[in-house]
């Protein structure tokens, strides 16, 4: 009953409103040697950041449903931490173009008159393969000439205007509407997705178990959880996603299971044939989002290529992954389904190459470049932890001592009534 979406469960508000604190934390990759990369050579990157935000979320336009479920939006609104972060928003970072490497590849199979016309629009505008803005730009936008460009050259290549940021889209937004079981008939189904957005399956990806949207919306499930695997979908991968049952353990005294990402999560199709829907591929650990991204050549992925194949970390100088720092894991209370600890990481890459027709691609060999990673970590602490500790696993513990307690007492009764009747005869 307490993890039912109902107002008088004890969960209810933890659902509404994000009681814990929430930090997003962003790793920029800047490019050494932008020259050099123009004239073939191997890109050499170094890690900048991490840039925190404290990430505060809650639901609005929360509407119930007869037929068991709830609707409703989740905002996310972000806050700058300069205390937290190793730099200010202020840095300057030196990272590919991404509008004009994107589109230069997004044009590639386009007739040579349009390409040339784009290459001297380019050096009107004194674009640049590489550009060097501050974190700030990058993230929550900066204004362009070439967006205005783009659209009156290919109509449509990008369908958007005003400024271009990785994440402008990210803060004091909300990651569309989602109908999901409240539990109130059946509690195994609780946070279960119903739709989003209004749909059952998206349209993204070439097969229908990759558009299949399986699983809650992330932030829990329902309880009594068994040690294998959990599913939820992410409107920002545009995806569903499986985790794993890697091991039991205990946050702050509360027993949980961690789930963490298998192998085959971002595997290309040769490797794990169910992921052939999400092709083109190109190697395993990457995996291509144009088609819910404006078609642009961006691959997410875990940190540093982590769980990659080995030729995408060989492919730049500056990369190590590590299973400690660039795995992402869920650690949840699996007699709730409520998390008690996480951290969820992601890194986004960009495909670049020499263009043939425009300039400004020089001589860049094809490699999938790192963009940057972020991850979005929380746990359950103070006050929070203390009610959830009392209400969740205290008592519910104390109740099945006292099960215990009362049918030991009641074996002696009985043994004693059967005694009695057994005289009595």
């Amino acid at each position: 009953q307490n993890v039912r979406i109902d107002p008088s469960s004890i969960s209810f508000n933890m659902w509404k409103v994000i009681p814990v604190p929430f930090y997003l934390s962003v790793h920029f990759f800047e490019v050494l040697n932008p020259k050099q990369v123009l004239q073939g050579a191997k890109p050499v990157l170094t890690q900048r950041g991490p840039y925190v935000y404290r990430e505060y979320r809650y639901k609005t336009n929360i509407t119930f449903h007869d037929n068991d479920t709830v609707s409703f939006l989740e905002y996310r609104n972000l806050f700058f931490q300069p205390d937290m972060s190793n730099g200010t928003e202020e840095d300057y970072v030196v990272v590919p173009n991404i509008l004009m490497m994107g589109a230069a590849v997004m044009m590639e199979k386009l007739p040579n008159v349009l390409k040339i016309l784009l290459s001297g629009a380019l050096a009107g505008m004194k674009q640049e393969a590489f550009m060097n803005r501050t974190v700030g730009e990058i993230m929550w936008g900066y204004e362009d000439p070439l967006i205005d460009t783009i659209n009156t050259l290919v109509p449509g290549l990008i369908p958007f205007k005003g400024k271009f940021g990785l994440f402008v889209q990210f803060n004091n937004s909300h990651s569309g509407l989602f109908t999901v079981n409240r539990g109130m008939k059946n509690i195994s189904q609780v946070h279960m997705v119903d739709s989003w957005n209004g749909l059952k399956k998206v349209n993204y990806w070439r097969s229908t178990g990759c558009n299949m949207i399986n699983g809650t919306a992330g932030e829990m499930w329902p309880p009594f959880m068994s040690p294998t695997s959990l599913e939820f979908y992410s409107p920002d991968a545009c995806r569903s996603m499986t985790l794993v049952y890697e091991q039991s353990g205990k946050f702050k005294g509360v027993p949980t299971y961690r789930f963490v990402a298998p192998k085959t999560l971002f595997a290309n199709g040769t490797d794990y044939p169910p992921n052939e829907g999400f092709c083109p591929c190109m190697q395993s650990g990457i995996q291509n989002v144009s088609t819910c991204r404006l078609n642009a050549p961006m691959f997410i992925s875990h940190p540093h290529f982590y769980n990659a194949d080995p030729s995408l970390v060989s492919a730049v100088v500056g990369l190590h992954p590590s299973k400690d720092q660039h795995a992402l894991f869920l650690d949840v209370h699996p007699m709730t389904g409520i998390p008690m600890n996480c951290s969820i990481k992601l890194q986004l890459n960009l495909y670049i190459k020499q263009v043939s027709g425009i300039l400004q691609t020089g001589k860049i060999k094809p490699v999938v470049l790192p963009l940057l990673w972020f991850a979005e970590s929380g746990s359950i602490d103070g006050s929070v932890l203390n009610q959830f500790y009392t209400n969740l696993v205290l008592l519910p513990l104390l109740l099945e001592y006292l099960q215990y307690i009362f049918l030991g007492l009641s074996v002696p009764l009985i043994i004693s009534a059967a005694v009695l009747m057994v005289m009595n005869k």
